[in-house]
C-alpha cells in the first residue's frame, strides 16, 4: 500500500509539473520531460516522510522474503526450517525413514546391490567389456 501511495504522489507531483508549464506556453512533450527531470530531487524533498516509510516496508518485506527463502532451503536440505545443517556440534543426521546415503570412495569397490554411475549394477558384462584387457603379451 505504501508503495502505491508513493508512486501516486510523485505522478501527481509530475502532473502539476507538466501542468503549470502548459499554462506557460511550454511543448506538452517537454512539458513531461522537464516536469520528470525537476520531479525527482522535488519528490526526495517533499516525499521525505513517505519514503522513509517505504524504505521501512520495503527492509521488513526483504526480511520476510529472506526467511521464508531460508525455510525453502531447510526444507529442501530435508532440515527443519530455521536449523542450520549443524547446530553447535550437533551431527547431522538423516530423518527416521530416510536412507543414509553411500559414499564409495574412489577405486573401491562399490557395495553389493549398489549402481554404478552408468546405471548398472555391479558385476555386469558392459563393465567388464568397457575395462582394456590387461594381459601381458
Amino acid at each position: 500500500m505504501t508503495i502505491v501511495l508513493y508512486t501516486l504522489a510523485r505522478l501527481a507531483l509530475v502532473a502539476v509539473i507538466a501542468a503549470v508549464l502548459g499554462l506557460v506556453g511550454v511543448p506538452v512533450l517537454i512539458a513531461i520531460l522537464v516536469a520528470l527531470i525537476v520531479a525527482l530531487p522535488l519528490s526526495m524533498v517533499l516525499f521525505r516522510g513517505l519514503r522513509t516509510r517505504l524504505d521501512r516496508a520495503l527492509a521488513v518485506a526483504g526480511e520476510r522474503r529472506g526467511a521464508q527463502r531460508e525455510a525453502l532451503r531447510a526444507g529442501l536440505r530435508g532440515e527443519e526450517p530455521g536449523r542450520s545443517a549443524s547446530v553447535a556440534g550437533e551431527p547431522v543426521t538423516a530423518e527416521p525413514g530416510v536412507a543414509e546415503p553411500v559414499v564409495v570412495e574412489p577405486g573401491a569397490a562399490e557395495p553389493a546391490g549398489v549402481e554404478s554411475a552408468r546405471g548398472e549394477a555391479p558385476g555386469s558384462d558392459r563393465e567388464a567389456e568397457a575395462e582394456p584387457d590387461r594381459r601381458q603379451d
